[in-house]
């Protein structure tokens, strides 16, 4: 939906004009770039960047590789795509923060460059991804953006994440391969990146155990500082960034004096001389660049950009000056030869944007522009609102600039068939840089004509016309309860007369409802995966996915319209289940599913032993310590009815989701950090079951071999690396080269009852449809196992 008056005066609190105009000079200092390059979203070192823009003026940018779909959600239950997308939306509101340039390897929600989940190796993770092709993404990146020094997050060292070593490994062979004129893959310009810096720190903490230690430290980027405007410290600023990563539940408070510097290794130049700064050995402001032939012009463009600084705050100074570096600047552009083109263009280029952001900030042009709706088919329209001040402007013209299909007319913005639909996955984002559809703004001020553009307040995203919202996504049939049927909704239909039809398997049935489909199946249908789609109109139809919570403008996800369908065979028992969620899982959703007698439980029953008393079983869903509300207080309670014959089951959860070694769990039992050293990331691995003629393997299902296949992304994480000799570990799994780790699965007996703690990732196996994750959740919660 588009913006309350409410969202819409809170957004305007957040950038008040003295501290955009600060912002807009501050960048003027310098010509100098720099590129980090991650992984995922959320590994940009945030803080140092801040440091180095709002403090030394220098362009900034980040490369990542993948879009954070393998990453957990402390936000809701967004996996897989829907969450790289999340994510990827993140990742913009916090480079906004910094005024960060974003380049993403990953190009679409199918790439092979995709965050496939936790990884030990950097070799692994480039297998998977392609190297070819994460290198040509690199030097795509690179050449296009070209900055003066690259540094990534993180070490290529044994003990750390191997996304973040693939992404280093890349950092070292990109420096040639970027400036190799012979490298075929890319047909860009080839570019020299002057400088590789690597971390000159560990990476070692709650998730990685850096095995080596860091290199010695060449020079320090000292961002312990002040910015003098807000009166911020850098790393507050560098929090505010990192608080739009609010699915990785990041963004922490820097005490008073908590702030630090950050110490970098030199690793590859191509400068010469002495590192003494981040800018030795490079053209640090226009009059820096040796160019003959426009030496006068540059120095005079930097001469009036020193001055626009030193004259703030005054709007009428800063104008002049900016006016007068603009038409000095805009003549080296214009006089720079041919030859110099690659060397410079894109820095002379950069710096006449950063004028004329500046020049709309001072001259206190204001234009908002906002839609009526936010999601619009082919064949809608909707109202274009668009308000503006001239401020101290003149001539001032203000046009919808609109991608390709899209057309305005009277006020009103129209998609026709031809518009494509909307991208989730964007390439890149550049702040300020408006990508359509959005407004193109020309003024004059001062004899200097200027040109920039605005954004819209929440740009439409375009669905096809044949598109539905398309639910439930996937289902569970359970061949050994009664129940052959379900229901499939259909709604928010783009051809509301459109004819719909399901294409089904053999021999199964569907019925038009009101809202959409009954579908029953064979009485003796066999065990496996089967898929049921929509089409309109005899065509196939998309399903559209909504992604978008109030920290970040809203997507959406498009995919063809079917329904997975997944026949297992899993013996229940006559077990009464409860179910404590913290919003993260839908494990009861999945239980339900496969026939079993469960109830999520209220905060009013968790609290009461009469309520409790009612349950053979009660399962603690992942994280829920720390996102239910109350749930931390109650444990003894719950502690106490497992002791009197209840079987507590505890999924999933970090150290640091309230889970205190000897409060969280009836006996003492601490979970493993960093997660690197307690969790199996490969999902085939070998699995030996400790105890096999234990029930929990034997009753009401044999678990064979065969529920260990087919699983997806990791075996499991944070398994438990100590606990009180009540607890038996079930059993042993280790990835490659490891040792076996024994904490995934462990039982105890408390009194006359029972708790079972599990660090298997059987909440995302019953997302994929993984049947023996099923079957195993089956025994674990039977009161007879």
């Amino acid at each position: 939906m588009p913006l309350t008056d409410q969202a819409r005066i809170e957004a305007g609190k957040k950038l008040p004009h003295i501290v955009e105009l600060w912002k807009a000079l501050v960048p003027l200092q310098t010509v100098v770039s720099f590129m980090n390059t991650g992984a995922h979203p959320d590994d940009e070192m945030s803080e140092m960047l801040a440091a180095m823009a709002y403090r030394d003026g220098i362009d900034i940018s980040y490369a990542c590789s993948t879009r954070g779909e393998g990453g957990q959600n402390d936000l809701g239950t967004e996996a897989g795509q829907a969450l790289g997308v999340l994510r990827t939306a993140e990742m913009e509101g916090a480079c906004d923060v910094l005024n960060l340039r974003m380049y993403w390897h990953s190009q679409t929600p199918d790439d092979a460059i995709f965050d496939f989940g936790f990884s030990k190796s950097g070799e692994e993770t480039l297998e998977k991804w392609g190297k070819e092709r994460t290198l040509k993404r690199f030097v795509d990146i690179i050449r296009t953006e070209r900055p003066d020094i690259i540094c990534p997050t993180f070490l290529d060292v044994p003990g750390q994440h191997g996304h973040h070593r693939a992404m280093t490994e890349a950092a070292h062979l990109v420096m040639e391969l970027a400036a190799d004129e012979n490298y075929s893959a890319c047909d860009l310009p080839p570019w020299q990146v002057k400088k590789l810096y690597l971390p000159a720190w560990s990476g070692a903490g709650q998730a990685y155990d850096d095995d080596l230690p860091p290199p010695p430290a060449t020079l320090k980027i000292e961002a312990s500082g002040i910015e003098p405007v807000t009166g911020w410290s850098y790393a507050r600023i560098g929090q505010q960034s990192r608080a739009f990563h609010k699915t990785q539940a990041m963004g922490r408070w820097v005490q008073i004096g908590g702030e630090r510097d950050f110490p970098l290794h030199l690793v590859q130049s191509h400068t010469g001389g002495s590192d003494d700064e981040l800018s030795s050995g490079l053209a640090k402001t226009l009059r820096d660049i040796d160019i003959p032939e426009i030496s006068d012009a540059l120095n005079n463009t930097q001469y009036h950009l020193d001055r626009a600084i030193v004259s703030f705050p005054n709007s009428t100074d800063i104008i002049e000056n900016a006016c007068s570096a603009m038409s000095t600047l805009r003549d080296a552009i214009a006089r720079c030869p041919q030859s110099h083109h690659d060397a410079v263009m894109h820095k002379l280029r950069r710096k006449e944007e950063q004028l004329s952001h500046l020049l709309f900030v001072a001259s206190k042009v204001e234009v908002n522009a906002r839609c009526e709706k936010d999601v619009l088919r082919h064949g809608q329209s909707t109202k274009l609102h668009i308000e503006h001040r001239i401020g101290l402007a003149e001539n001032v013209k203000i046009e919808p600039v609109l991608p390709n299909g899209w057309s305005y007319s009277d006020g009103e913005i129209y998609i026709g068939d031809e518009a494509e639909i909307s991208d989730p996955y964007p390439e890149l984002y550049l702040p300020h840089m408006h990508t359509k559809p959005c407004l193109s703004l020309s003024f004059d001020i001062n004899g200097i004509n200027v040109c920039t553009s605005s954004g819209l307040e929440i740009p439409p995203n375009v669905v096809p016309a044949q598109s539905a919202k398309i639910g439930p996504s996937a289902i569970v049939i359970n061949s050994k309860s009664l129940t052959r049927s379900f229901t499939i909704t259909v709604e928010d239909l783009g051809q509301v007369d459109g004819e719909l039809d399901l294409i089904l398997p053999a021999n199964w049935v569907a019925e038009r409802s009101d809202n959409g489909f009954d579908v029953t199946l064979p009485s003796n249908v066999e065990v496996g995966r089967y898929e049921v789609s929509l089409n309109i109109d005899f065509d196939p139809a998309v399903s559209v996915a909504e992604i978008g919570y109030p920290h970040v403008k809203p997507r959406v996800l498009t995919n063809r319209a079917s329904v997975s369908v997944e026949v297992i065979d899993a013996e229940l028992s006559n077990t009464r289940v409860g179910y404590i969620g913290g919003g993260n899982d839908r494990v009861d959703h999945w239980l339900k599913q496969m026939g079993m007698d469960i109830t999520s439980l209220s905060d009013a029953e968790i609290q009461s032993d009469q309520a409790l008393a009612k349950f053979d079983t009660i399962i603690i869903g992942i994280f829920a310590l720390k996102f239910r509300d109350g749930l931390l207080e109650q444990m003894p309670r719950l502690h106490q009815w497992c002791e009197e014959g209840g079987n507590l089951i505890t999924l999933y959860h970090r150290p640091w989701d309230n889970w205190d070694p000897d409060l969280a769990s009836p006996k003492y039992l601490k979970i493993g950090q960093p997660s690197l050293r307690w969790r199996v990331t490969d999902e085939n691995s070998d699995v030996k079951v400790l105890e096999p003629d234990h029930a929990i393997f034997n009753r009401p299902n044999v678990i064979a071999a065969s529920d260990w296949e087919n699983w997806h992304k990791e075996r499991g994480l944070y398994f438990a690396m100590d606990w009180d000799q009540a607890y038996r570990p079930m059993l042993s799994m280790h990835d490659r080269n490891e040792d076996p780790l024994l904490g995934s699965l462990l039982v105890g007996e408390i009194g006359k009852g029972r708790h079972i703690h599990t660090s298997l990732i059987l909440h995302h196996q019953m997302e994929k449809l993984t049947p023996g994750a099923f079957r195993l959740m089956a025994n674990l919660v039977s009161k007879d196992a």
